[in-house]
């Protein structure tokens, strides 16, 4: 594929994924909020959630499903559309919480956070497979909906991006899981740090 034709593949995928996006604001919504979470699989760390309203001239191309992207470009993206945005925020829930209320109780209190932290409020909501039946803004729920909608991958890619990047530091406060690598998930070498060395505090209790 030559570089013209991977620009129109690109832009052609942006219209595709501007979908809902386009009918909310032709039904009357000036702001709309994509909203996803990162972290509910793992054994350790929090889960971390992100709310995104995109301008209606939205453009950057490349924003997709945060799990499809290379670190660098969701690294590259991450500035881009903080630099775009309407307005963004995060919210997270701590393992402690986590093992409390069970990850799925946890996340909608993240995304509820999520929401709530945006410096304006949204006149519609697009959220990845979860409905948020306390959240008094219409909301669409949308499975794969961080393939589906810009507004919902833009939100996964802003969560993975915070939450890599903490579970890397995490990685020097407590050595031998190797965080970095696995981002606290359950991979073979996560497995045999939590053998040698037991469980650290930021482990999700309920899941081991």
């Amino acid at each position: 594929m030559t570089k013209a034709e991977r620009l129109e593949a690109q832009k052609a995928r942006l219209e595709e994924m501007l979908r809902y996006e386009r009918e909310l604001w032709a039904s009357g919504c000036r702001y709309i909020a994509g909203v996803d979470e990162v972290g509910r699989g793992p054994l350790a760390g929090p889960v971390v959630t992100a709310a995104v309203i995109l301008p209606e001239d939205f453009d950057l191309l490349g924003v997709d499903d945060s799990k499809k992207l290379t670190p660098k470009k969701r690294d590259e993206l991450f500035e881009k559309i903080k630099e775009a945005a309407v307005c963004w925020a995060v919210g997270r829930r701590e393992p402690g919480r986590i093992d409390e209320i069970n990850i799925l109780n946890a996340t909608k209190e993240a995304m509820l956070d999520a929401v709530n932290g945006l410096s304006v409020r949204p006149d519609h909501v697009l959220i990845d497979a979860v409905k948020l039946p306390s959240l008094e803004i219409p909301q669409t729920s949308l499975i794969h909906g961080d393939a589906l909608s810009v507004s919902i991958a833009a939100a996964s890619i802003l969560a993975k991006v915070t939450r890599d990047r903490e579970m890397e530091e995490m990685a020097r406060v407590w050595p031998g899981y190797s965080f970095e690598k696995n981002k606290g998930y359950g991979t073979k070498a996560h497995y045999e740090g939590l053998k040698a060395l037991g469980p650290c505090p930021i482990h999700r209790k309920t899941f081991l």
